[in-house]
């Protein structure tokens, strides 16, 4: 600021002092209660996220009673869709496939577009050890301990692309008119399964 700057400054500070002094409280009073809301969200984003944390440990642990009681037995086969650049976090694949394992989850179709998964086969059947039986085809059925868990890799090379979008389209459709309150939970009956099949097929043609 210049001497002329300065000396205006002076001025409005000497003809208007009660004023001048109220703008700078005000502006340091809108400093505090802006520092005051980030420190306050950044605690809230702080607990909110240990909670979390100790909410997946205590699942994972089987401290709450409440999962313990999870019926799974109507879960015959799950089917994992994986984007492809998430493929190539194989850690990160062998964790749920750990994870699933330990709730009992025994038939399990992992799919990516690119069959990335597929090419890490080998580093995934060896992380998971004794817990896995890869079987594939038409030899699925066939594993001879039922505590182990069955694995099928496939990708769009397998021409299953289909159930994909099948899965694709009952989730933009059924989940987004929940979403809208038309339904406390989404539904998935033989009906939807059928449009949605007929659907993929048009677009398939």
């Amino acid at each position: 600021m210049g001497y002329q700057g300065k000396m205006w400054q002076s001025g409005l500070d000497m003809a208007f002092p009660g004023r001048m002094i109220m703008i700078r409280v005000f502006i340091v009073m809108l400093r505090l209660v802006w520092l005051f809301i980030h420190l306050m969200a950044n605690i809230l984003y702080f607990v909110l996220d240990t909670i979390h944390t100790l909410h997946s440990y205590l699942i994972s642990s089987g401290i709450l009673n409440k999962y313990k009681d999870l019926d799974l037995t109507k879960l015959q086969h799950l089917a994992i869709v994986v984007e492809s650049q998430e493929a190539y976090d194989i850690e990160r694949i062998v964790k749920l496939l750990f994870w699933l394992s330990d709730i009992g989850v025994k038939h399990i179709c992992l799919y990516d577009m690119d069959g990335v998964l597929k090419k890490s086969k080998k580093i995934i059947l060896e992380d998971m050890g004794s817990r896995l039986w890869h079987l594939e085809g038409d030899k699925v059925g066939l594993c001879p301990d039922p505590n182990q868990m069955t694995l099928e890799f496939t990708s769009i090379s397998d021409g299953k692309e289909g159930i994909t979008k099948a899965a694709s389209f009952l989730c933009k459709k059924y989940l987004d008119d929940s979403a809208l309150g038309e339904q406390d939970k989404p539904i998935f009956t033989e009906e939807n399964m059928g449009k949605a099949l007929e659907a993929v097929d048009t677009w398939d043609r």
